[in-house]
């Protein structure tokens, strides 16, 4: 028999393991993680320097997608990868930090998915589901700190250095500024740890006395706060 067990504990923990996930996974889709120096669409690069004249904007770059303005481009700035295969993407460190990234992301979006039925199934091959999934939740943290760690020394690529200056080197920003997917990303990793060692409360939670109480009155739907 399938008894529903709906607590506050492992709502929570639900709810915060889908945020870290959807977090995690927005901020490795978007170009947002460097936004650039002021330029106009008709910058003009020098061993000076970069000289323009007109409205200036901020370019952004991402893992493997910017957005630049185009001169006499109808729909002004234009977003999209500029790296179509995995090779193309800026430097190897940027290749190995999207494949911790990918790897974390794909780990925290399975538990999401078997996070929503944690209502109606506790255990899988006899072990808690909330120790199991809290165990991937601490992988995908740490595929998610090497990922980040690696992001910066990447750095120094052509790519970037267009973007952001002669100067910008491994672990130096040069004339960059950091966008907010970068912070999202760290956010979203603090969140993955706090989600898997949340995971043991929500299991306690979940095996109770109070609920094993109720389970034994015969009720299928057990709710505590």
């Amino acid at each position: 028999m399938c008894h529903v067990i709906v607590t506050c504990r492992s709502m929570l923990w639900t709810l915060l393991s889908i945020v870290a996930a959807f977090s995690e996974l927005i901020a490795f889709m978007s170009t947002d993680w460097l936004v650039g120096f002021p330029r106009t669409p008709d910058t003009v690069f020098s061993p000076h320097g970069a000289t323009a004249a007109g409205e200036a904007y901020r370019p952004t770059l991402g893992i493997y997608g910017r957005c630049i303005r185009l001169p006499h481009h109808r729909r002004g700035v234009m977003c999209g990868p500029y790296a179509v295969h995995f090779g193309e993407i800026a430097s190897g460190f940027w290749q190995a930090t999207s494949i911790f990234l990918a790897t974390g992301i794909l780990l925290l979006c399975a538990v999401a998915f078997i996070s929503v039925f944690t209502m109606c199934f506790q255990s899988i091959l006899k072990k808690s589901i909330f120790n199991v999934c809290g165990l991937l939740q601490a992988v995908a943290g740490l595929f998610l700190i090497l990922g980040l760690m690696l992001y910066p020394a990447g750095w120094g690529s052509d790519k970037v250095q267009l973007y952001c200056g002669a100067d910008a080197s491994p672990y130096k920003l040069g004339l960059c500024s950091m966008g907010w997917a970068f912070y999202t990303a760290l956010g979203g990793t603090v969140l993955t740890f706090i989600c898997a060692v949340f995971s043991a409360q929500a299991e306690i939670a979940t095996s109770s006395d109070k609920v094993q109480e109720e389970i034994g009155e015969g009720k299928s739907l057990i709710c505590l706060l």
